[in-house]
């Protein structure tokens, strides 16, 4: 059995470019309200869901190995995010936690403050399908989003298992460099969702080092991966 050395914890914000949906749900159907609403927190706050990041970055390591399905993704994939197995086969318990993300509020406000918004923290684009014989909008709705120049937080800690690791994080930060290409979310296609990373720090914490009863003369290491640039 592989032994834990370590976590690395890796921290920043995730900045959105264009609109971000990540799509909710709500109670009541109002007549002339909002068609698809993003995901909030009791609070009314937007948030990412981990499961949504972690699932992108999965998926798009995936799409450049040309794995259609979990059980064909490559080992390194597999040992990042872990495997399910089958009757055949045990799994593997995931290495990659990826937490919620959540709206950078202060942030919000100083950037928005002079803004009329539809929410607090979000805004209404209204979409529609064009008919092609007349070349008029048809059947309108109402997409709540996250605009532009907004930020949230996010954290994912790695675990580290008989002091390996570097591998694992290059395929990390492919992830991440192929999501800022990509977008996260719906409505993709549409424009929406192009997202950025910034102010990414990778620290190292050994566990003779840092975790201990005391708590006391933690010492942890900023990786060099904190030098990576991310558009």
């Amino acid at each position: 059995m592989e032994k834990l050395t370590g976590k690395i914890v890796i921290t920043g914000k995730i900045v959105v470019k264009t609109g971000l949906h990540i799509g909710g749900s709500k109670s009541s159907l109002d007549i002339g309200g909002v068609d698809l609403n993003v995901i909030k927190t009791p609070h009314g706050v937007p948030f990412i869901p981990g499961s949504s990041l972690k699932g992108k970055l999965r998926s798009l390591l995936a799409r450049e190995e040309g794995s259609l399905e979990v059980r064909d993704d490559s080992a390194v994939i597999k040992r990042i995010f872990g495997d399910p197995g089958d009757k055949k086969e045990r799994g593997t318990t995931t290495r990659l936690a990826v937490r919620d993300s959540f709206l950078d509020t202060e942030h919000f406000i100083r950037t928005f403050h002079d803004l009329e918004m539809d929410f607090n923290y979000s805004e209404v684009k209204w979409e529609n399908t064009i008919n092609r014989k007349t070349g008029t909008a048809e059947h309108p709705r109402q997409i709540e989003r996250v605009p532009a120049g907004a930020q949230f937080s996010f954290e994912m800690i790695y675990d580290v298992y008989d002091n390996t690791y570097e591998e694992d994080v290059e395929f990390i930060i492919k992830a991440m460099h192929l999501l800022c290409d990509d977008y996260l979310g719906g409505q993709g296609t549409r424009g929406y969702g192009k997202t950025s990373f910034s102010d990414v720090k990778f620290e190292l914490r050994k566990t003779v080092d840092f975790y201990g009863p005391s708590g006391k003369d933690r010492k942890s290491e900023i990786l060099e991966f904190s030098t990576a640039k991310f558009q």
